[in-house]
């Protein structure tokens, strides 16, 4: 295996220079999955830009930083449920290694392999549903990068595809081939895709101001959940023009057996309202994944796989009108490291052509969920024809497919 060898001192002194060359050489052999005919290639396109779009890089709710003590655990005139949370953290923080162990970490690398599908597509008369999901996703593979306090880099490389974003402390920026490089609206904020047990010092100060509403089995086991929610003042931060955040709210499932975060799940509601004096429009976004496989890693226990399934729901006044997309994510980390040597803040500096005028995320998404929509409504036959035909993709069948919304 090609890549950082953590028992090896040489040669990670060795690609201090070449460290981003490295990883772009890892990137650029992601496998991805062939289509056949100019048609069923320009579906896949369509389907692949708004796979990457809504699931490449969403960020979390809230600005956090890690940095920041968390709370102490007190009963005294503190509400139950907060009480109750900050004593579930507390065995969450224990779990994962202790604070004193996360707290030490300075940067933070992870590299592993992924694969998306969109598998269902849902209108107000008919439901299409993929039933060649596993020989029709698209695979790839993702490098990310931290570094205390709050910056990250995350790499993707799907279907022949390349995303990147970042956030250097300050901004979070986005660069996809379709629209550039962009900032995003709103304060700077984590990677949801490292609180998916790559990252439990963020983790738990997101959840810091959370509230423990009940309990729940998921996959058969007891978990406590606690629940986040965006303050309004980031709601209107994040909001620009015609695309309104009403509000994103934010679950963690807690096992209660091993205190680790098996669940997560957020949700949150834009509205778009018509430049022209149409109908206003709401898109609901919803993410459930499932964090699986924790293995310590330099004493601190890290997920190595996981999944995810996204419902996208565009609804308005008109009855009948809705859509629905389903879309589903497998991933497995293969290699992960903490305190890199040579990793520097070179690596979270914004691209040149940043367009500094910030652009809300939700806006941007929701622009890209109305294209692939019109896409997928528009050839849903030859769609379905499409996803029988593909061949399956080699390489990954080790990455479980047993998502359920």
């Amino acid at each position: 295996m090609e890549g950082p060898d953590p028992g090896g001192e040489g040669e990670w002194e060795g690609r201090r220079e070449g460290w981003g060359r490295w990883v772009r050489g890892q990137l650029s052999r992601a496998p991805s999955v062939s289509v056949s005919g100019a048609g069923a290639g320009a579906r896949r396109h369509s389907d692949l830009r708004l796979l990457l779009g809504v699931m490449s890089a969403p960020l979390a709710p809230i600005h956090v930083c890690a940095a920041d003590p968390l709370p102490h655990l007190s009963v005294k005139d503190t509400p139950i449920e907060t009480s109750s949370a900050h004593y579930i953290l507390q065995q969450y923080i224990a779990a994962s290694g202790g604070f004193k162990l996360l707290s030490s970490v300075r940067n933070a690398y992870a590299m592993g392999k992924l694969k998306m599908v969109a598998t269902e597509f849902e209108t107000g008369t008919k439901v299409i549903k993929n039933r060649s999901a596993p020989k029709s996703a698209e695979s790839g593979g993702f490098v990310l990068w931290q570094m205390a306090p709050e910056m990250w880099y995350v790499e993707l490389a799907v279907g022949g595809t390349k995303v990147h974003a970042g956030c250097n402390g300050r901004i979070v920026w986005r660069h996809t081939p379709w629209l550039g490089a962009h900032a995003t609206k709103g304060p700077a904020r984590p990677l949801r895709r490292a609180l998916q047990g790559l990252d439990p010092l963020t983790t738990a100060s997101m959840f810091a101001d959370a509230r423990c509403i009940g309990e729940k089995k998921v996959d058969g086991e007891d978990c406590f959940i606690l629940k986040l929610s965006a303050d309004p003042r980031t709601l209107k931060a994040r909001s620009e023009g015609p695309a309104e955040i009403i509000r994103h709210v934010l679950f963690g499932y807690f096992s209660q057996k091993t205190g680790l975060l098996i669940h997560l799940e957020d949700s949150h509601l834009t509205r778009m309202q018509s430049n022209t004096g149409g109908d206003t429009v709401y898109w609901e976004t919803t993410i459930n994944s499932f964090i699986e496989d924790y293995r310590p890693i330099e004493g601190m226990m890290i997920a190595h796989a996981g999944r995810s399934a996204v419902t996208l729901f565009r609804f308005g006044e008109v009855a009948m009108s809705h859509t629905k997309t389903r879309m589903e994510e497998a991933w497995a980390i293969e290699e992960a490291a903490f305190n890199v040597p040579g990793l520097s803040l070179d690596c979270f500096i914004p691209p040149a052509d940043l367009n500094c005028e910030s652009v809300s995320e939700e806006a941007l998404e929701v622009t890209q969920e109305e294209r692939g929509m019109a896409s997928v409504v528009n050839s849903r036959q030859a769609k379905v024809a499409a996803f029988e035909n593909l061949n399956d993709s080699s390489g990954d069948d080790n990455i479980a497919w047993r998502v359920e919304v």
